[in-house]
């Protein structure tokens, strides 16, 4: 499979673009309470969380100041992780599998490889 090689480039931006793609839609639901999600208070924690993921989820899509974007988001998730699945959910169950905190992980360290890779291909700040 050496040939796919060639389009590693391709295939990350799409991941990029892809990640922030749904990362965004997540914001989306918990500013504005739609398409299954709930709306927390306004000024809230998870408000606040809703608006990062909106409006960096979105820098990620079109590559605008994609190492900071990615890099607020991949702590986010981590904070996300540690607050909300590892401790207080199922009382001190670290494993994702048991506390269904799988999603946080993944995007956590997503972002964090996105933050040290950068835009590259397809975005509108090209000196990202």
């Amino acid at each position: 499979m050496k040939w796919l090689g060639k389009y590693s480039g391709h295939a990350y931006a799409l991941l990029r673009i892809v990640a922030g793609l749904l990362v965004a839609f997540h914001g989306v639901q918990k500013l504005f309470g739609v398409l299954g999600g709930f709306q927390p208070p306004v000024g809230s924690q998870l408000w606040i969380g809703g608006l990062l993921e909106f409006v960096g989820g979105l820098a990620i899509l079109v590559g605008f100041q994609t190492r900071l974007a990615a890099f607020l988001l991949s702590g986010m998730m981590a904070v996300a992780y540690l607050q909300f699945h590892w401790k207080f959910r199922f009382g001190a169950a670290f494993w994702p599998a048991v506390n269904e905190g799988e999603l946080a992980v993944v995007y956590c360290f997503l972002f964090l490889y996105i933050a040290c890779r950068g835009g590259l291909r397809w975005c509108v700040d090209k000196a990202d």
